[in-house]
């Protein structure tokens, strides 16, 4: 079933768990999420921090601690790794701040990392929604931040970024960036006036790209060292949302090694969309590398996009790609008939499993 993405009562009635009104609200849960932060209380870490590590899995932990890696990268001066995985490293220790993050609770990856972590001696530090991670959290006094449960974890970015930023500042890592966050809000109120539904298809950025990436399959390159985890991020969504294969890698790493890939035959490469992101604080070189990179693409493959970054600070710009992809990601399976919220493969897996099956409700 192909659906006109103007036609908004087709759209809304596809649109089960409401994943549009939750993306709409981008503003109303960032102003939540920061003032939730100022409640995280880590007066009991007193000890050295030479490292961190984020335990943190899916769209929503592993994208945020991916973009604070990128938005930090050159302010914050101790070593930041995502761990994704069942063990962590073996450099954990008591001088290693390890932030859990599971906004169920349970996520079975998560929860053994904890574990380690505990045995390890670490400073350890929670952000979730409730589940066996909480109850890790206050069984062993570590300080926690319960955050709002029942939405999708991938679109939970403001209950998670922001916490996880806050918690930097406290424990005096980073400068204090109010004032980025209220820009960034700001940001998320135009930006729906643009992306949002009610914007028609001939004005709306999002809808067009998702028309384009139809039938073709989405390949997104970021920029290094700032713009590489909103390319993974719209990679995801895709993935999560739009129901879709994609891809994903960054400028200029690629050109050593995928790029070579655009010699495919001409009949495989039309089967592609590529998206390149484009941000003022790109060097000269990069900034060359992507418009070379586009010109090339135009020639061999099915379509190409360049989008800018919008916005004034570091974060705004940031989550203006993020912000983007996400609307794309919703209708590139709006568009063909598809919701966008259950995740049939993942429950399917977690059953096989024995693992809690992934439930949503409608807030």
């Amino acid at each position: 079933m192909r659906v006109n993405l103007d036609d908004r009562a087709a759209v809304e009635k596809l649109d089960t768990i409401l994943a549009l009104r939750d993306t709409d609200e981008y503003d109303k849960q960032f102003s939540e999420g920061w003032q939730l932060s100022g409640q995280f209380d880590l007066s009991s870490m007193t000890a050295p921090i030479d490292r961190i590590v984020v335990l943190g899995t899916g769209g929503g932990s592993a994208a945020s601690v991916n973009l604070l890696k990128s938005y930090l990268f050159d302010e914050l001066r101790v070593p930041l790794q995502l761990n994704q995985g069942y063990t962590i490293p073996a450099f954990v220790d008591e001088r290693t701040l390890v932030i859990v993050v599971s906004h169920s609770g349970n996520t079975e990856e998560i929860v053994s990392g904890y574990e380690q972590a505990i045995e390890a001696k670490a400073q350890i530090a929670v952000i979730t929604a409730g589940g066996k991670v909480l109850e890790l959290a206050q069984s062993h006094g570590h300080a926690h931040l319960l955050v709002p449960g029942g939405m999708m974890p991938r679109i939970v970015l403001g209950y998670i970024f922001l916490p996880m930023l806050a918690a930097l500042t406290k424990l005096g890592l980073v400068a204090d960036k109010s004032g980025e966050v209220a820009e960034t809000i700001q940001l998320f109120s135009r930006l729906r006036e643009e992306y949002g539904l009610q914007a028609p298809l001939a004005f709306n950025l999002a809808k067009q790209i998702a028309q384009q990436m139809d039938g073709l399959t989405p390949v997104i390159y970021g920029t290094l060292p700032f713009f590489d985890a909103p390319a993974w991020r719209w990679k995801n969504q895709l993935g999560e949302n739009g129901k879709v294969m994609a891809f994903w890698n960054a400028i200029p790493s690629l050109h050593h090694d995928e790029a070579v890939g655009w010699d495919a035959p001409a009949a495989m490469l039309k089967g592609y969309h590529f998206t390149l992101i484009r941000d003022v604080e790109d060097s000269d070189k990069t900034a060359k590398r992507v418009e070379i990179s586009a010109d090339i693409l135009r020639e061999r493959a099915g379509a190409v996009q360049v989008v800018r970054s919008q916005g004034v600070s570091r974060m705004a710009r940031l989550f203006s790609i993020v912000y983007l992809a996400d609307y794309v990601s919703l209708y590139t399976a709006l568009i063909r008939g598809v919701d966008p919220t259950p995740v049939e493969v993942i429950n399917l897996f977690k059953s096989k499993m024995g693992q809690p099956l992934v439930q949503v409700q409608v807030r």
